[in-house]
């Protein structure tokens, strides 16, 4: 599989010709790198939680305009919001199912607390057993996917410290971080983060791929 990333945590995962989308949300956008109308041939727009930095509601419009035959898989709060807009997505919220040549899994993964009025429900999700995208959880429910070979790790967020994704990392034991949840970094903050993750990851054997620059991809 090709894991393609468009900026903080927005992810293209390719198997053969089929084509997932991870949490299309406003920073993927906002500075016009990328454009909605970039994504093509589109299968499933999978999103793991509510928030605009990894939903972008009207991008998601113009995605689903260009992939008609596309699903939108996300959480029942996520769907009910979406329905309020006459966008139509499908409950995917626990359990698994095949969406083309992918096989995904659901888990329940709370939201890490935020200095927000509310904060949605999060959900993970698991790619043919090789690729876990936790959202924005760091839960305790998730170390039982230890061992899962590819963790999309969030390394910077309001919610979030170093040494707690490092820690969390470290529990699940992944071959691979790609590193996520990043997008609000200044490039030379961003670049000295990733150089001392790379080093303490190294340390226990976990390949850290320093996926900079918006649309570096990865084979895994």
């Amino acid at each position: 599989m090709r894991i393609t990333k468009y900026i903080h945590s927005c992810l293209l995962i390719e198997k053969d010709s089929d084509r997932l989308l991870f949490d299309p949300g406003n920073f993927t956008f906002l500075e016009g790198r990328f454009a909605p109308a970039d994504f093509r041939d589109i299968r499933a727009v999978v999103v793991t939680h509510y928030h605009p930095d990894h939903l972008d509601d009207e991008a998601l419009r113009v995605i689903l305009e260009n992939n008609p035959r596309a699903l939108v898989l996300a959480n029942r709060f996520i769907v009910d919001r979406l329905a309020a807009k006459d966008i139509s997505a499908e409950v995917f919220e626990s359990g698994e199912r095949r969406v083309g040549d992918f096989l995904l899994k659901a888990f329940e993964a709370p939201q890490e607390k935020i200095l927000a009025d509310e904060i949605p429900p999060n959900t993970a999700f698991t790619i043919d057993d090789e690729i876990l995208h936790p959202g924005d959880s760091l839960s305790r429910n998730l170390h039982a996917l230890r061992g899962t070979p590819v963790l999309c790790l969030p390394v910077a967020a309001p919610w979030l410290t170093e040494p707690a994704a490092y820690e969390f990392a470290a529990a699940l034991e992944p071959r691979t971080i790609v590193p996520i949840h990043d997008g609000f970094l200044k490039d030379f903050f961003l670049k000295s983060r990733y150089q001392n993750f790379q080093r303490h990851f190294e340390r226990i054997d976990i390949q850290f791929r320093r996926m900079i620059e918006p649309g570096d991809f990865c084979e895994v």
